[in-house]
């Protein structure tokens, strides 16, 4: 397994993990820390909530297959899903983990 923004140009792969719904450590965060930098973390994880859903509405979930149309090393990738191209942010890009599909 490994990154999606791993991938070079043309190759394929399954994805095998999304992002968590509510990153790691919520438990843990709410517990002893519900506020935190003046920030109320419940509403941090229903931003996070709306965020994650989308990325399930446009095809990025675990099974599905990619193609990695750009991935010039700067700027946002370009993915073919679903006969659909797909802009993504890298930052987001590393937390989505693929499998390589040998041809």
């Amino acid at each position: 397994m490994l990154p999606l923004a791993f991938l070079k140009e043309d190759e394929v792969a399954e994805i095998v993990e999304s992002p968590h719904r509510y990153g790691y450590g919520h438990q843990y965060r709410h517990g002893a820390w519900k506020f935190r930098n003046g920030v109320d973390q419940l509403d941090c994880c229903r931003k996070r909530k709306h965020s994650d859903d989308h990325l399930l509405n446009i095809g990025l979930r675990p099974g599905k297959y990619v193609r990695m149309i750009s991935n010039s090393g700067a700027g946002p990738l370009v993915l073919l899903i679903d006969e659909c191209r797909i802009a993504l942010g890298r930052g987001i890009a590393m937390k989505i983990y693929v499998r390589r599909i040998e041809a």
